[in-house]
């Protein structure tokens, strides 16, 4: 059985999403129950010169929602990066998974050689297509949920690899 792009695209980038709502959850039920201010988790950052979590939550967003928007030749929604509270962020999150599950496998499937063109600053970084989806776009969007969950996590937020990974399908 061969593996389509959109397989191998939306389905992972949609749990994955939906695995970071349920960490979000749990970072606002700490919170809550320990009576701390939730923008101080929304702030935290493990290292000086990190974004901080709101900041990696958007990343994630970002690089999913545009990074499979290229691959179809559509344009992605613009979502603002104006998100301070932990409803804000799982809202974003909701609405990029939604946006997700409105492409087809017909717009993703057979862009394996599309050439993607990803201008990052004054220069431009080419990709075929599956490159694109395979190397840049999910590594960068497991980098982002990664940082998330390592903030909560540091900050005592009661995570763990289930989380991350989601239920057995």
């Amino acid at each position: 059985m061969t593996l389509s792009m959109y397989q191998a695209g939306i389905p992972p980038l949609t749990r994955t999403l939906n695995n970071l709502v349920g960490i979000l959850e749990k970072g606002a039920a700490y919170a809550e129950a320990k009576k701390i201010d939730p923008t101080v988790l929304i702030q935290f950052r493990l290292y000086p010169d990190m974004f901080p979590l709101s900041r990696q939550v958007q990343i994630a967003s970002d690089i999913a929602r545009r990074g499979v928007a290229r691959l179809a030749g559509v344009e992605a929604p613009t979502i603002e990066d104006t998100e301070t509270t932990f409803p804000e962020l799982i809202n974003r999150l909701q609405k990029t998974i939604a946006y997700l599950e409105t492409l087809t496998p017909e717009q993703i499937d057979g862009t394996e050689t599309k050439i993607i063109e990803l201008p990052i600053g004054e220069e431009t970084m080419k990709f075929d297509g599956q490159a694109f989806l395979l190397y840049f776009v999910l590594p960068n969007v497991y980098f982002h949920v990664t940082t998330a969950y390592d903030i909560l996590r540091h900050c005592g937020v009661e995570i763990g690899k289930r989380d991350y990974l989601g239920a057995p399908n």
